[in-house]
Parts: structure tokens; sequence; C-alpha cells
């Protein structure tokens, strides 16, 4: 082996998202629908003549042994999925960190795939989503749903149904040429210049879970509702239907926490909004990051959106999931 390239999508969610966290789908279920979209977390792994293990992230680290490694994901799959000789390991993403576009999951997706194509084991999607989750909800214990780690080893657009004996259901959506077409022209996606920490977002969410907190599972419940009814838009082909469901969503979605949204975030969605936009909502567990919107005239939104200095990430979706290459 020489190095091994690995890329991981990152995720849109279009309905339910917040279901997937183990403290409700293990008690009720979850379900949501997410895209995985053509931004990705990219890592290079290089094992020739290494003599320490070097990683490169926002840090750098060079350490003589797995165990001393820092960086928690990196440092519990090497223990786990590694037995080779020491690494190089470089990894960088298409968006910041904390913005809401899964890239934790993927970036623990990402990693397990490099690993296994270094390994010369093949892995199928599943066992690589499971075995990402693994790491950061049960080893590392971090208030995080399943919903990254799956659609960045999928890809595509589909339904994920979370059981509660843990098992995860993947159907990709059956949707027409024409509705992906418009999906592609008039979902937008813009960035609020806020970034923050999502376990910190979903930590509270985590807790009043477990405690039965009555107000949060009303929230969650009506959540995963919007959830199959996204899907039964989508598949429809009623977009503006869709569209209010995500105005909904996002309405519903503010209420779990105070942090949920501010002040900036309100305005540039209520610009949206007044500039041709069905509906739209934050991605991700809220706080700042990336707002997707609906639009039918996407040339009003996008001007009105500049001229509040949120700029657009264009993007497209992601149809091959978590992906390995080698060059020698």
């Amino acid at each position: 082996m020489s190095v091994v390239y690995s890329r991981a999508p990152l995720r849109l969610p279009l309905g339910g998202g917040g279901t997937d966290l183990p403290s409700y789908y293990r008690e009720f279920g979850g379900f949501l629908v997410a895209g995985a979209i053509d931004k990705y977390v990219h890592m290079f792994v290089h094992a020739a003549f290494q003599k320490r293990y070097r990683m490169k992230y926002s840090e750098t680290e060079e350490v003589d042994d797995v165990s001393e490694i820092r960086h928690p994901i990196l440092r519990e799959a090497l223990l786990r999925h590694w037995q080779g000789n020491p690494l190089e390991i470089a990894s960088v993403a298409d968006v910041p960190a904390g913005t809401g576009m899964g890239s934790s999951g993927a970036f623990t997706v990402c990693l397990l795939k490099a690993l296994a194509h270094a390994r010369r084991r093949s892995i199928t999607p599943h066992a690589l989503a499971e075995a990402a989750s693994h790491i950061e909800i049960d080893v590392l214990h971090e208030p995080v749903g399943k919903q990254d780690p799956y659609v960045a080893a999928h890809g595509g657009i589909c339904a994920y149904t979370f059981l509660p004996d843990d098992h995860v259901d993947v159907e990709p959506l059956d949707l027409d040429a024409e509705t992906l077409r418009r999906l592609r022209e008039h979902l937008l996606l813009f960035y609020t210049g806020d970034a923050r920490s999502a376990s910190l977002m979903l930590a509270d969410q985590d807790s009043r879970s477990r405690s039965k907190d009555p107000e949060m599972l009303e929230n969650l419940h009506r959540t995963k509702e919007l959830g199959y009814a996204s899907r039964g838009m989508l598949e429809a082909g009623d977009l503006v239907g869709f569209a209010g469901l995500m105005h909904e969503h996002w309405e519903n979605k503010r209420k779990r926490s105070p942090g949920m949204a501010s002040e900036h975030i309100d305005r540039l969605y209520a610009t949206a909004r007044e500039a041709g936009a069905l509906g739209g909502k934050l991605v991700g567990a809220g706080g700042g990051g990336f707002l997707l919107v609906y639009s039918p005239h996407p040339e009003d939104t996008r001007q009105a959106l500049a001229e509040a200095n949120a700029p657009e990430l264009t993007f497209d979706f992601d149809c091959s999931g978590a992906h390995a290459t080698e060059n020698n």
C-alpha cells in the first residue's frame, strides 16, 4: 500500500431530523429523510516507511503509540480497526466543522473506509455506518444520532428508519427525474456565518428525552410525523407542499432549545421568505451553520441573501456514498 485516498459526503436533513438519537429511537423508533451532497470529508492515509503515528487535521500530532493520540475519533478508530505499522493520516473538509452538515459522522466513516481499504478488506455501507456509530455513540458517549454516518456511508436521498433494537432500515426515495431536477434548482444553501458545537446543542435534547420530558417527546413525535409527510410529498413530486413542511419543521424545531435560533438567523430566514422562499430550516442541531431554503424564485432569493452577507454554497446530490481508492 502507498497512499489511500477516501472521501465521505456531508448531508442535508430533509425531514424528521433529531429522531435518530438513541435516547429517542430506542424507546419510540425514529424516522427521517436525508440527502448526501457533493461536499466531502477527504482523507489521505500513508503507511509506507512511517516510524511514528502522524495525525494532521486542524492540529498536528506525532506519537509513538495509538493510545497517545489526542483526537478521540482517530484514537478509538485506530485502536479498533488497525493492527499494522504506524500511519500518517491527513484530513480536510469542504466546509467548516460545526456548521450542521454531519462532518463528525462523515469524518469517522471516511477514516474507517480508508482503514478497511488499507487492510484489503471490503466493508458494506451498513457495516461502515454501524462501526462509525459505535465509536461516536457507544465508545465516546457523544450525544449524537445515527443519521450522519448512515448518510455518509450510503449516499443518495434516502429514508432512514431507526428501530428500537438499533437496526436501521435504509430505503432510497423513489424520485422521478423532474422532481430531482427541481430539487437541484430550487433548494438553496446559505452560510449564516455562525458555527456551534452540535454536542452542546444535542446534549439538552438527549437529557430531556432520557428523562421522558413531555414537551421534548411531543416535539420529537411531531418531528417524526413531519418526516413521514416529507417523504410522501417528495415521492409525489409536491415540492410546494414539501417546502411548507420545511417551514413547519423549523417552527417546531426551534422550540426544542432557546439556543436553537438567534436574531441573526431569524433575520436571514425572514429575508429569504420575503424574497420568495416558501420554507426552510437551519440544518443540523441548530444555533448556526447553514440555512436551507426552497424557493421557486432562486435568483431573487440568492440576491437577497447575498445582500444580507449570507454567501451561498452551491451543491448537487451525491449518489455514491463513502469511497476509497489507492495511489501506488
